[in-house]
C-alpha cells in the first residue's frame, strides 16, 4: 500500500466497519504497551493515528480523569468506528480529532506523550511526520510506536520478507528518530509485538 495520505484514507476507509473483528485479541497487548509508555495522572497523551481507538481506554485508565487523551486520525470512517464502539470521550475515551498526524492542530509542547500503533509504516515523510509529533510534545516527553505483532510476523501476513531498509528495522529507525527530535530508548521487535520507546530530546 502507498504512504500517500489519499491512498492510506482510502485503504481504511473500506476496511473500518469490520477492522476490529479482524484482530479480536490484540486488547491486552495495547493496554500492556501503553503500561511502558510511564504515563502519569495527569499526563496528556496523543494516540497519533488511532484508527478505531483501541488503545483510547487504556490511555485514558493511565492518564486517569484528570488526564487529556487526543485520538488523531485522518480517515473519517475509522473515527465513527471509535465513537460506536464507544471509545470517544472521557471518562472511557478521548477527543477525536480528523486530522493528518504530519499537520496536527496542537500548540508546540502542550503534550506528555504519544503512542502510534501501527503508524510508522503509513507515513508519508516519517522524518517531516515524527518532527511534527516532536513539536506537540514537551523536552523529556515519551513516545511509543507498538504493533500487535512483530516485523517479521507482520511481513509474513502480508508475503513479504523483512530487509535492512525496513523503516521499522533499528538502525534506520533509530536514525530516522534521531533527526526527527528522539532519542531511540527500547526496541523489541519479537513475534507478539514490536514496541519501540523514544524521548522527546530538548
Amino acid at each position: 500500500m502507498s504512504d500517500d495520505p489519499t491512498d492510506v484514507r482510502a485503504f481504511f476507509a473500506t476496511r473500518a466497519a469490520g477492522w476490529d473483528g479482524r484482530f479480536p485479541d490484540d486488547g491486552p497487548a495495547y493496554a500492556a504497551a501503553v503500561a511502558e509508555l510511564g504515563l502519569r495522572p495527569g499526563d496528556a497523551v496523543l494516540d497519533a493515528g488511532c484508527g478505531t481507538g483501541r488503545a483510547l481506554p487504556p490511555l485514558r485508565t493511565a492518564v486517569g480523569p484528570s488526564g487529556t487523551v487526543i485520538g488523531a486520525d485522518l480517515t473519517p470512517e475509522m473515527l465513527a468506528e471509535a465513537v460506536r464502539a464507544g471509545r470517544s470521550g472521557p471518562p472511557v475515551g478521548g477527543a477525536l480529532l480528523l486530522t493528518d498526524v504530519g499537520r496536527l492542530p496542537l500548540r508546540d509542547g502542550g503534550l506528555d506523550a504519544v503512542f502510534g500503533a501501527g503508524l510508522v509504516s503509513h507515513l508519508a515523510d516519517p522524518v517531516t511526520d515524527l518532527r511534527e509529533l516532536a513539536r506537540v510534545v514537551r523536552p523529556g516527553g515519551r513516545l511509543a510506536l507498538f504493533h500487535p505483532i512483530g516485523r517479521a510476523a507482520l511481513a509474513a501476513r502480508h508475503g513479504r520478507r523483512i530487509t535492512p531498509d525496513d523503516l521499522r528495522a533499528e538502525p534506520r529507525l533509530r536514525a530516522v528518530l534521531a533527526e526527527a527530535g528522539w532519542r531511540l530508548v527500547s526496541y523489541v521487535d519479537e513475534d507478539a509485538r514490536f514496541l519501540a520507546l523514544a524521548v522527546r530530546e530538548d
